[in-house]
């Protein structure tokens, strides 16, 4: 993408991906503009990326909600969160291409800004709230609901397992990368009758508690720390991130 922004041929693209046609062009260019990029641009995506993340949360907990009226909210909760996460939005974005579309400082630029998980999920948030300022709850609904599809519909203890199924996989990429070492759990508690017991697990680094999770088995108490780690380690990257201004020196 040029510098400048989005020309037309590449708007048209990310239309056709999306499946909705902007009447109001410029929301989608804010969407895509970072705020490392705020030197060159006044207008970048923060406010579209809280927008955009209230309709993805009010989108998904209604597709549950009707989908599964006999769920309680615990089950809710938790099958929203495998889907409403930094890993799960982040994907969704790499789907659509966006990272190819996103506008970002030189620093961001240079240092890989495009392959990062906390601005791929950023951005994806801020287009669905373009759309919604653009067309309404409708066409962002059903952007929602596209990038989704497949995902919700699937029985929640299934899906539940599934989303979980990778977390902890990612967690060691994460820790071994950036802080050279490897998340170690334990198993902190195990309560209930034989046929519905429950695990508690803790997953540590070094010293530091990153994460606790329950479960239905070992494994998914385990599973559901690491997403908890992640998401503090991801909270801390982003944090990092915008103490720099988004600029690395």
């Amino acid at each position: 993408m040029d510098r400048g922004g989005l020309n037309e041929q590449e708007r048209d693209a990310l239309e056709a991906r999306l499946g909705y046609r902007f009447a109001r062009p410029e929301e989608l260019q804010t969407a895509l503009t970072h705020r490392s990029a705020t030197a060159e641009r006044r207008e970048h995506n923060e406010t579209l990326e809280f927008l955009g993340d209230a309709v993805v949360q009010l989108v998904v907990s209604d597709i549950l909600f009707e989908a599964w009226p006999d769920a309680d909210e615990g089950q809710l909760s938790r099958r929203r969160a495998s889907l409403v996460n930094s890993q799960s939005l982040a994907a969704r974005a790499v789907t659509l291409g966006l990272g190819d579309f996103l506008l970002l400082g030189r620093g961001e630029e240079k240092s890989g800004g495009r392959q990062k998980t906390s601005f791929l999920a950023g951005v994806f948030e801020a287009v669905v709230g373009a759309v919604y300022r653009d067309g309404g709850y409708g066409p962002a609904r059903q952007v929602v609901v596209s990038c989704f599809a497949g995902e919700i519909d699937k029985p929640l203890e299934e899906a539940s397992h599934e989303g979980l199924g990778d977390f902890k996989t990612r967690l060691q990429e994460f820790t071994q990368k950036v802080h050279r070492a490897v998340p170690a759990y334990s198993i902190l508690s195990e309560t209930g009758p034989d046929h519905a017991r429950a695990f508690e697990s803790r997953v540590m680094l070094g010293d530091r508690v990153l994460g606790t999770g329950t479960g239905p088995r070992k494994k998914f108490a385990e599973q559901a720390a690491a997403r908890a780690a992640l998401g503090v380690l991801t909270a801390e990257e982003a944090e990092e991130e915008e103490g720099t201004g988004g600029e690395k020196t």
